[in-house]
């Protein structure tokens, strides 16, 4: 609702704008005015106001004294010296959508409220919307972007990758196992462990999403681990002619121990994890929580299914010669079993040989997997079908301004819009647009789109980053907006804060800073950088200076002076109103047309006191001039922050390095001004802790890990001698990222890197099973030390490879095939792929030898947990 008033009326009935506006704020208002007692009871006394029309607001009265100076009116209303009408409020941005006029609406759900849920109920709006009310009135409503797409693509590529692995894990066991029941006994720990999952992650409060269902897709393959140890042995004491229950219960009796230690070694990794406190700590505890609660129902059931199950389904063991063949992978396991078991003969022998095999293994693996180490990322981008664009202009442009230079862009593209140029693009052109959406305002123009293959959408950035170029004077970016950062940058930005207590000499530094990081990060070459708020003072204003003597001379002060330039240059807010059950502003202004040149402002009229109507010029001086649009604190020190996104090909921490030692440190060499100070923050800084989080918590882990085993060893040698795989296991990590390289661009961002504290509780279990059975072999058969690491080494071939070949398989679906959410995990999965594959053989290349050095004969005597017997050989 606007008031228009009429400066004469207001001199005739000598009113000045703050009369009006107090008036109006009064009228519109409540006011506690104390209680009364009465008795038992108390009142609030309480006066209230409230404008609800346009007759109440004529209404209002101004004054009612003075009538004779006031031309015999005793009373004066708003409607007395003003016009008082419903109209529209100017506009303060214009929206675009696929080049016509938009309004946009955001839907924003509750907290805790379900995003797939509150969006299918949106879809439901949408559709009843579109089918009856919006067509009567001409319009039409579309959904420019829908997260749940990415999200539903996402959890059923999981699925898929669960399934897949699952059935991964089945033929590996067939293909060792020969057998279907003795298969259908093992995998029965897949469903079990992973509907047991989910159930027990409900139970905790845990919500199942895509982090943490890759997690339990990455378990599928290790859960069978426990239960073919429990299997092997319940099928080799079923060899040695005991009954089903016997076998059943005597087999998992023996290897109970060491199940219990394997399960824990993978568990316990996390612990430091779970207590996490940075912000990457929320995905972390969900893969952590996911793949702890399935090996640990995996262990549960490898004790009570598995030996139930084996007494009801395992037949009696076939002769050797009666088993089924396959020709080529028999050949392939008898030809590696010959050679791996010669190699353990002959290095056991000579401890110095041994001694030589174990520090080239060791310090060539840690060597190697430090030196070629990728660069660091803080976390996954994702791949939504957004991207999300943002245009600052040189200070003082308007509304319209900035419209036509936005429309301009628009017209750039329109070439690629699916809806005018088909949904097929031409072979080596860039993806069609599907959605296209800008939003003009007077400082600044963003946009959005999205591409009708939303596989290809990052495409689009330099294409719309290009449009920018031809804009004098203007910054943009383009970007793909990040799963796990609400920043307009996005989560790879590397911010550069200047800070300093003199606005100029900070704005010096940050152009000086602007020009070195446009030579070391070309925008030519797809890098952007983003001030905040902007290089320039240049911001044109026009600043009142009033003169204090003219005003005490005419009766006017500060106050009035500053809201009746404001009510009669483009209308003063004076309150907010109820009309018809909704809230609209009230705002008093002057003359129908805005001022629109600089030289009007001084013939604007300030009404005084006694009657006469005053030029602003007159009361004030008046000075063209810049200034700042925005003055940005960061720790309460006046700052310009340069955000700079670096191109994909650029790790983040290669980013941060380069702005540390070629803009930063040249600029302090430099010398800066009293106060200015230089440093980085945001991302970079989330990168610095969280890497050095995972650190100490890879320490912590690999030290839970080693305590764990001396306590079920009960001595400090032999986890010490298990322990030295774990290079190896890192060392494979590093290769296996580098090999998924050659199919996808994979950086090492934080989530990849849990993948080595992953590693370091499981790649021990092979390591374990080895020197678990060495030492079974010399305590409980008597063995010399060198027949008792080749024995041990022949009988746990089988269990290594199975278990490893499972994991591996389970988990390479969710590593090679493409697709929403894949970029989440598939880095994190190609490291713990590369890891064990690795391991599994430098550890059997490492650990006889090791033996070979350390061990000492120990007869007739167990310690500790109860070994496993021997298992059947890998030829067999």
């Amino acid at each position: 609702m606007r008031i228009i008033i009429d400066p004469d009326k207001l001199a005739r009935y000598r009113l000045t704008v703050p009369d009006v506006v107090s008036a109006l704020r009064v009228a519109n208002s409540s006011i506690s005015a104390g209680d009364i007692d009465e008795g038992k009871r108390r009142y609030v006394v309480r006066t209230e106001g409230e404008l609800q029309s346009v007759e109440q607001v004529r209404d209002v009265v101004v004054t009612s004294a003075e009538t004779e100076t006031r031309g015999g009116i005793g009373r004066v209303t708003i409607g007395d010296i003003a016009d008082v009408r419903f109209m529209f409020k100017e506009p303060r941005h214009k929206i675009r959508f696929l080049g016509d006029e938009a309004s946009a609406v955001n839907a924003i759900r509750a907290t805790g409220a379900n995003v797939i849920e509150t969006m299918d109920g949106i879809y439901q709006a949408v559709e009843e919307l579109n089918e009856y009310a919006l067509p009567q009135a001409g319009l039409e409503i579309a959904q420019v972007y829908d997260e749940t797409i990415y999200i539903n693509s996402a959890i059923s590529l999981v699925q898929q990758n669960i399934y897949v692995g699952g059935t991964f894990a089945v033929l590996i066991l067939i293909c060792f196992l020969r057998s279907f029941r003795a298969t259908l006994i093992v995998s029965m720990a897949i469903p079990v462990s992973v509907v047991a999952s989910f159930v027990a992650m409900a139970a905790m409060g845990r919500s199942i999403n895509v982090i943490s269902l890759a997690g339990i897709a990455f378990a599928v393959g290790m859960v069978v681990d426990a239960a073919i140890v429990v299997l092997e042995n319940i099928y080799r004491h079923r060899e040695n002619g005991m009954t089903s229950q016997d076998a059943a219960m005597e087999g998992t009796k023996q290897v109970w121990s060491a199940v219990l230690v394997s399960a824990l070694t993978t568990v316990l990794v996390f612990i430091p994890i779970l207590v996490m406190q940075l912000e990457a700590g929320q995905l972390f505890r969900d893969i952590a929580v996911a793949i702890s609660v399935a090996v640990l129902m995996s262990l549960l059931v490898s004790i009570t299914m598995i030996p139930a199950l084996s007494k009801r389904l395992l037949k009696e063991p076939r002769p050797p010669a009666t088993r089924i063949s396959i020709p080529v992978i028999d050949t392939l396991a008898r030809g590696f079993a010959g050679i791996l078991l010669r190699y353990t003969g002959l290095i056991t022998k000579n401890r110095m040989a041994s001694a030589l095999i174990v520090v080239t293994l060791v310090f060539g693996t840690g060597t190697s997997g430090y030196l070629f180490l990728p660069k660091l990322e803080y976390l996954p981008e994702g791949n939504r079908n957004l991207i999300f664009g943002v245009m600052l202009p040189p200070p003082g442009y308007n509304l319209d301004t900035m419209n036509s230079i936005a429309t301009r862009i628009e017209d750039k593209v329109r070439h690629l819009w699916s809806s005018v140029t088909g949904p097929v693009a031409e072979p080596g052109a860039p993806p069609k647009i599907g959605n296209f959406f800008f939003v003009a305002f007077p400082n600044m123009a963003f946009f959005g789109a999205g591409a009708v293959d939303r596989t290809r959408v990052a495409e689009l950035i330099p294409v719309l980053t290009g449009t920018l170029y031809d804009e004098p004077g203007t910054y943009g970016f383009f970007n793909q907006p990040s799963l796990f950062s609400r920043d307009i940058g996005g989560a790879r930005t590397v911010a550069l804060d200047i800070s300093g207590p003199n606005l100029e000499s900070v704005i010096t530094i940050a152009q000086k800073a602007a020009g070195i990081i446009g030579g070391i990060f070309p925008r030519s070459e797809g890098h952007q950088m983003r001030p905040k708020p902007g290089l320039e003072l240049g911001a044109p204003e026009i600043r009142l200076y009033p003169n204090r003597v003219l005003l005490a001379d005419n009766g006017v002060n500060a106050l009035a002076l500053g809201q009746s330039v404001d009510a009669f240059n483009d209308g003063l807010r004076v309150t907010e109103i109820t009309v018809d059950g909704r809230r609209i502003d009230l705002t008093l202004r002057g003359q129908e047309n805005k001022i629109d040149r600089t030289q009007g402002l001084e013939n604007l009229p300030v009404v005084t006191p006694d009657g006469r109507i005053l030029p602003v010029s007159s009361l004030a001086d008046i000075e063209l001039t810049a200034g700042p649009t925005e003055i940005r604190h960061l720790e309460r020190e006046r700052t310009v922050t340069l955000q700079i996104m670096p191109t994909a090909a650029v790790a983040l921490e290669e980013a941060i390095h380069m702005v540390e030692t070629q803009v930063i440190e040249p600029l302090e060499s430099e010398g800066l001004p009293t106060g200015v100070a230089i440093g980085l923050s945001g991302t970079a800084d989330q990168l610095s802790q969280t890497f050095d989080a995972m650190i100490v918590n890879l320490i912590v882990a690999i030290v839970i890990v080693y305590l764990l085993m001396a306590v079920l060893f009960e001595s400090f040698l032999y986890p010490a001698i298990i322990m030295l795989s774990v290079p190896t296991a890192l060392a494979g990590g590093v290769l296996g990222l580098g090999l998924l390289n050659l199919l996808y661009l994979q950086p090492l961002d934080m989530l990849t890197l849990l993948g080595f504290t992953i590693l370091v509780g499981i790649v021990v279990n092979n390591a374990i099973l080895l020197v678990h059975q060495t030492l079974y072999h010399i305590r409980n058969d008597g063995s010399e030390v060198r027949a008792a690491i080749l024995e041990a080494t022949r009988n746990r071939l089988r269990p290594i490879f199975m278990s490893t070949l499972t994991s591996v398989f389970g988990m390479l679906p969710l590593v090679l095939v493409p697709g929403a959410g894949s970029e989440l995990y598939r880095g994190l999965g190609s490291v713990v792929v590369g890891g064990l594959s690795l391991s599994a053989l430098l550890t059997l290349l490492m650990v006889p030898p090791l033996l070979a050095i350390f061990i000492r004969d120990e007869k007739a005597e167990t310690k500790g947990f109860a070994p496993a017997s021997p298992v059947k050989s890998i030829a067999e």
